[in-house]
């Protein structure tokens, strides 16, 4: 039995060995990131600790997930891998490619945004600060810059830290990898938006791949994010 155990341990290390550093580490990595955002990133450790104020919870959320999502993998890039961001998708890439892709993708959304906005379902959910952003406009203003920085650390760890780092080893099959956590994540969602999140985690990584850069999947994110929510308040407000 001893002997058995030991030959076990010892295949067990003999294959560790060969497992690539960088791709073990950004699996591990991400997988703690989430870890903090699911548990003290979130509006709900927010209300067991602070208070149960609806919007604070959410520019809690934004802040400090954002934070978690864009800091801990630009630590790992620059310290433990001691690469360029660049090499991340932390450039302008192709900048052609990058804004038509994006404005192509964001007027269908836009369309798509005002179909679906629409049902009392989204009006309730969006946005998801409350009713106070309803009559406050500045409020939404500044609750939507709070989105911005949650989308930075959002996109660049799956459409930057996750996607390049990994397609050297996985190759195209990335693209796929981080499809399935960045649907999982949009649980809770609407069901027509985590529907649709499966879709737009393949394009936006294609995107992203192709134009060597996560800014675009970012900025598009945000801006659908932000019709979402000023449509939604628009529709509630003047009821149409």
């Amino acid at each position: 039995m001893i002997s058995y155990l030991k030959n076990e341990y010892k295949e067990l290390v003999r294959q560790a060995k060969s497992l690539d550093f960088k791709t073990v580490y950004i699996f591990i990595s991400v997988a703690i990131i989430i870890f903090l955002s699911l548990t003290v990133a979130s509006p709900s450790f927010y209300y067991d600790h602070f208070g149960k104020n609806r919007l604070e919870s959410r520019i809690y959320w934004f802040l400090l997930d954002g934070s978690f999502m864009f800091f801990i993998p630009v630590i790992s890039i620059k310290l433990i891998f001691r690469e360029k961001l660049s090499n991340f998708g932390f450039s302008k890439g192709d900048l052609k490619f990058g804004l038509i892709t994006s404005s192509v993708f964001f007027a269908v959304m836009f369309i798509i945004v005002c179909i679906v906005s629409s049902s009392l379902e989204f009006r309730i959910a969006y946005p998801q600060g409350g009713e106070a952003l309803r009559s406050n406009y500045k409020l939404l203003f500044f609750y939507e810059l709070c989105i911005l920085v949650y989308m930075l650390g959002w996109e660049f760890l799956w459409r930057g830290y996750m996607l390049f780092g990994l397609k050297e080893k996985l190759g195209l099959y990335t693209i796929f990898i981080q499809m399935i956590p960045f649907f999982i994540l949009h649980k809770g969602k609407p069901e027509i938006e985590l529907f649709a999140s499966i879709l737009a985690g393949i394009i936006l990584g294609i995107q992203a791949l192709r134009s060597r850069s996560f800014i675009y999947s970012w900025i598009l994110h945000w801006l659908v994010m932000v019709s979402i929510d000023v449509i939604s308040v628009l529709r509630f407000n003047y009821n149409f």
